[in-house]
Protein backbone atom coordinates (compact mmCIF):
# COMPACT_ATOMS: atom_id res chain seq x y z
CA UNK A 1 0.00 0.00 0.00
CA UNK A 2 2.65 2.10 0.51
CA UNK A 3 4.74 1.65 -2.26
CA UNK A 4 1.25 2.59 -4.40
CA UNK A 5 0.67 5.84 -2.65
CA UNK A 6 4.46 6.55 -3.13
CA UNK A 7 4.34 6.10 -7.07
CA UNK A 8 1.08 8.26 -6.88
CA UNK A 9 2.92 10.73 -5.40
CA UNK A 10 5.69 11.03 -8.20
CA UNK A 11 3.42 10.82 -10.82
CA UNK A 12 0.90 13.64 -9.34
CA UNK A 13 4.30 15.93 -8.78
CA UNK A 14 5.07 15.11 -12.86
CA UNK A 15 1.52 16.09 -13.89
CA UNK A 16 1.76 19.40 -11.48
CA UNK A 17 5.58 20.73 -12.95
CA UNK A 18 5.01 23.76 -14.25
CA UNK A 19 1.30 24.19 -13.33
CA UNK A 20 0.15 26.89 -11.36
CA UNK A 21 -1.77 24.99 -8.02
CA UNK A 22 -4.29 25.98 -5.85
CA UNK A 23 -4.40 28.89 -4.08
CA UNK A 24 -6.23 30.87 -1.86
CA UNK A 25 -8.70 32.24 -4.80
CA UNK A 26 -9.27 28.17 -5.96
CA UNK A 27 -10.18 27.44 -2.10
CA UNK A 28 -12.97 30.12 -1.76
CA UNK A 29 -14.20 29.11 -5.85
CA UNK A 30 -14.21 25.58 -4.31
CA UNK A 31 -16.15 26.63 -1.27
CA UNK A 32 -18.29 28.36 -3.75
CA UNK A 33 -19.04 25.59 -5.98
CA UNK A 34 -19.82 23.16 -3.02
CA UNK A 35 -22.43 25.84 -1.94
CA UNK A 36 -23.96 25.88 -5.22
CA UNK A 37 -24.07 22.16 -5.69
CA UNK A 38 -25.84 21.66 -2.55
CA UNK A 39 -28.00 24.23 -3.38
CA UNK A 40 -29.02 22.71 -6.74
CA UNK A 41 -29.17 19.05 -4.72
CA UNK A 42 -31.77 20.61 -2.17
CA UNK A 43 -33.65 22.86 -4.71
CA UNK A 44 -33.97 20.86 -7.67
CA UNK A 45 -33.20 24.70 -9.38
CA UNK A 46 -31.47 23.39 -12.87
CA UNK A 47 -29.29 26.91 -12.66
CA UNK A 48 -27.20 26.00 -9.58
CA UNK A 49 -25.67 22.59 -10.95
CA UNK A 50 -24.66 23.93 -14.19
CA UNK A 51 -23.23 26.86 -12.52
CA UNK A 52 -21.57 24.53 -9.79
CA UNK A 53 -19.99 22.61 -13.02
CA UNK A 54 -19.06 25.95 -14.46
CA UNK A 55 -16.71 27.12 -11.27
CA UNK A 56 -15.27 23.51 -11.61
CA UNK A 57 -13.76 23.33 -14.73
CA UNK A 58 -12.57 26.86 -14.03
CA UNK A 59 -10.89 25.91 -11.12
CA UNK A 60 -9.31 23.16 -12.55
CA UNK A 61 -8.30 25.65 -15.21
CA UNK A 62 -6.57 27.80 -12.61
CA UNK A 63 -5.02 24.53 -11.26
CA UNK A 64 -3.39 23.17 -14.43
CA UNK A 65 -2.33 26.74 -16.04
CA UNK A 66 1.33 27.13 -17.08
CA UNK A 67 0.19 31.02 -16.97
CA UNK A 68 1.48 31.44 -13.58
CA UNK A 69 1.91 34.89 -13.47
CA UNK A 70 -1.74 35.82 -14.70
CA UNK A 71 -2.88 32.91 -11.80
CA UNK A 72 -0.47 34.98 -9.38
CA UNK A 73 -2.39 38.18 -10.10
CA UNK A 74 -5.57 37.55 -10.50
CA UNK A 75 -4.53 35.92 -6.71
CA UNK A 76 -3.28 38.86 -5.36
CA UNK A 77 -6.31 41.20 -6.53
CA UNK A 78 -8.76 38.62 -5.02
CA UNK A 79 -6.00 39.13 -1.61
CA UNK A 80 -6.89 42.76 -2.02
CA UNK A 81 -10.59 43.22 -1.66
CA UNK A 82 -10.63 39.86 0.77
CA UNK A 83 -8.47 41.58 3.17
CA UNK A 84 -10.01 44.95 2.60
CA UNK A 85 -13.61 42.74 3.95
CA UNK A 86 -11.90 40.79 6.20
CA UNK A 87 -10.40 43.77 7.88
CA UNK A 88 -13.73 45.74 7.96
CA UNK A 89 -15.64 43.23 9.63
CA UNK A 90 -12.54 42.38 12.22
CA UNK A 91 -13.06 46.35 13.13
CA UNK A 92 -16.39 46.12 13.24
CA UNK A 93 -16.26 43.67 15.69
CA UNK A 94 -14.31 44.86 17.92
CA UNK A 95 -15.82 48.09 17.84
CA UNK A 96 -18.85 45.83 19.01
CA UNK A 97 -17.09 44.61 21.87
CA UNK A 98 -15.50 47.59 22.78
CA UNK A 99 -18.11 49.19 25.45
CA UNK A 100 -15.70 51.82 26.86
CA UNK A 101 -15.43 53.34 24.13
CA UNK A 102 -17.49 55.63 20.89
CA UNK A 103 -16.22 55.55 17.68
CA UNK A 104 -17.01 58.63 15.37
CA UNK A 105 -15.35 59.76 12.13
CA UNK A 106 -13.86 62.79 11.04
CA UNK A 107 -16.10 64.91 9.07
CA UNK A 108 -12.51 66.26 7.52
CA UNK A 109 -9.88 63.16 6.63
CA UNK A 110 -12.49 60.80 7.23
CA UNK A 111 -9.96 59.15 10.02
CA UNK A 112 -11.85 56.64 12.71
CA UNK A 113 -11.71 58.40 16.56
CA UNK A 114 -12.33 56.31 19.66
CA UNK A 115 -13.18 58.59 22.52
CA UNK A 116 -14.53 57.39 26.08
CA UNK A 117 -18.06 56.62 26.30
CA UNK A 118 -20.15 58.29 28.94
CA UNK A 119 -18.65 62.21 29.14
CA UNK A 120 -21.31 63.89 27.78
CA UNK A 121 -20.92 66.37 24.70
CA UNK A 122 -17.08 66.61 24.22
CA UNK A 123 -15.20 68.87 21.57
CA UNK A 124 -13.18 66.15 19.69
CA UNK A 125 -9.90 66.87 17.66
CA UNK A 126 -8.67 64.87 14.84
CA UNK A 127 -4.50 64.00 15.81
CA UNK A 128 -4.61 63.62 12.18
CA UNK A 129 -6.13 66.91 10.45
CA UNK A 130 -6.46 68.80 13.54
CA UNK A 131 -10.10 69.36 12.77
CA UNK A 132 -12.44 70.09 16.39
CA UNK A 133 -16.14 69.03 15.91
CA UNK A 134 -18.46 68.52 19.28
CA UNK A 135 -20.06 65.16 19.43
CA UNK A 136 -21.80 63.60 22.13
CA UNK A 137 -20.69 60.12 23.78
Amino acid sequence: MNNWFGRFQMWLQRVMAGRYGGDQLNWLLLVLYLILWAAGMFSGFVLFPILAWLLLFFILFRMFSRNRTKRWAENQKFLTVWNRLKGFFTSKAAQLKDRDHRYFTCPHCKNKLRVPRGKGKIQITCPVCRTQFVKKT
